[in-house]
């Protein structure tokens, strides 16, 4: 990759080069692999004050139908294609170079980006089943009539917004799944990329545009903290994709969908917890997939008995997970672009460990007596931790971190629901109707898995985290004078 490519912004489809610019190293050895240009917070305000409407409007001149066939096509060129950078690029990137560039700049081991490409591949080839989820069964013409009629009862949608904003993460590509299905609801898009990953949004866009979507409605202003209000503001409807620190202004903003942390769960019922040697494979996958990497992996294990019988055989799986180089077939955890932020957390995690309330039980099982900081093939990694935590309260039993990290929590059945907090993804084990029940009343979960499932198993036809219909559009009071 000795070429040094630009990525302009997209306003309205139409590439800007800007003064401003910021480079993309590559994890392993430093090189320049890219640089984008950088949108000021000038320039974005101006752009969402009187551009909106235009680009929403070409967007309306398409049917639903249409852009569902436009994400049809577009499943088939991400996959496949070699697709321009930007529109009217000379430089081309087929999968395997996106793969390799998104390696480079992120860390994420080529086949475990190739598993979110598949990811991606699925919602744009089925984002009918996304869109009937979302919208509970609409037909979705009254989005282009601008009223329907269903069971009888007509029914009309008001747009919240000309355009949805994102702040995108570095953490992962699947979760640019999210904002996917705004295109076919008409609703334009106003993208901040990851700063070191832009690959993933620029990707897509340019597979919907070659597919037939109007460049209009895609815009993606790499940028600064600076230009992130902007976006946000001006934006009718957002998504804002974060640390804790970092949400938690936003959060309660009606404007503003926040995606923070997920603190994702395996909970044991009491009749599940003497059979936890039936759920390890599901315990070890639920936290390690992906690298750990993403809010729907599993951060902590909540269980009325037999706490540290789980978490010895958990440690002793997890801790047998080695780094390996990002080209590795069967890399299975993802490198830190800056070595500083892997080596403050693992000093983090152990300023919170104690020998009553927490303890790490894969430290000693590492092997030939290495630490959770690890560099392989130029990079550094965090190694797999498992921690047991005697006491509910404990700060480690409701930390996440972007690495494999799980706390095993001991809890009394009593107060498990109520002691396991914001929980994005729960995972309930248990045959006992009376304890699924208390499953289904907690507050605390957001989306319920019922029975053996691992916590990254998801269902594209039920809204993720929020509802993207829900956030565009609500329904209003419609009559008709015959």
């Amino acid at each position: 990759m000795s070429d040094i490519l630009h990525l302009p912004m997209l306003r309205g489809g139409r590439p800007h080069r800007s003064l401003k610019t910021q480079t993309l190293h590559d994890v392993r050895d430093g090189s320049v692999v890219a640089e984008t240009s950088l949108a000021i917070p000038g320039l974005i305000a101006r752009d969402l004050d009187h551009e909106l409407v235009h680009r929403r409007r070409a967007l309306e001149a398409h049917s639903v139908p249409e852009l569902i066939e436009v994400c049809h096509r577009a499943a088939e060129l991400f996959e496949h294609a070699e697709l321009p950078l930007f529109p009217g690029a000379d430089v081309r990137l087929g999968p395997e170079g996106y793969l390799e560039r998104l390696a480079a700049t992120t860390g994420m081991p080529v086949a475990m980006g190739r598993a979110n490409l598949s990811k991606i591949v699925h919602v744009l080839a089925h984002v009918e089943d996304v869109l009937d989820g979302l919208t509970r069964g609409l037909d979705l013409g009254v989005l282009d009539g601008g009223w329907g009629t269903m069971a009888g009862r007509r029914l009309s949608y008001q747009r919240l917004t000309d355009g949805l904003g994102a702040i995108l993460p570095n953490n992962s590509p699947g979760v640019h799944n999210l904002w996917i299905p705004a295109v076919p609801l008409k609703v334009p898009l106003v993208l901040k990329p990851g700063g070191s990953e832009p690959w993933t949004p620029y990707r897509i866009a340019m597979a919907m545009i070659e597919a037939g979507a109007p460049p209009e409605a895609f815009s993606l202003y790499p940028t600064t903290h600076d230009g992130v209000p902007e976006i946000l503001m001006r934006t009718g409807r957002s998504l804002f994709f974060g640390d804790a620190r970092t949400v938690e202004t936003w959060r309660g903003s009606g404007k503003v969908q926040v995606h923070g942390p997920g603190w994702s769960k395996v909970i044991f019922g009491p009749d599940a917890a003497e059979r936890w040697e039936e759920h390890l494979d599901l315990l070890v996958d639920s936290v390690a997939k992906n690298g750990g990497r993403s809010c729907i992996n599993c951060s902590s294990v909540w269980t009325p008995s037999h706490g540290r019988e789980i978490a010895q055989a958990m440690a002793e799986r997890l801790a047998a997970i080695e780094p390996q180089p990002l080209d590795a077939e069967d890399a299975r955890l993802a490198a830190f672009p800056n070595p500083a932020v892997a080596r403050a957390i693992s000093q983090a995690l152990d300023q919170s460990l104690d020998s009553d309330g927490a303890v790490d039980l894969t430290t000693p099982l590492y092997s030939d007596g290495s630490t959770r900081v690890a560099e392989t093939g130029g990079c550094t990694f965090l190694r797999p931790t498992l921690v047991h935590v005697t006491d509910p309260t404990h700060e480690l039993a409701a930390t996440e971190y972007g690495f494999p990290f799980c706390a095993v929590v001991d809890c009394a059945e009593d107060d498990l629901f109520h002691a396991i907090g914001p929980t994005l993804i729960g995972s309930v084990l248990s045959d006992d109707e009376s304890f699924r029940h208390r499953a289904l009343e907690a507050r605390h979960i957001d989306r319920l898995n019922l029975g053996a499932m691992a916590t990254y198993r998801i269902s594209w036809d039920q809204p993720h985290e929020g509802n993207l219909f829900d956030h565009l559009y609500q329904q209003r009071a419609f009559q008709l004078a015959s």
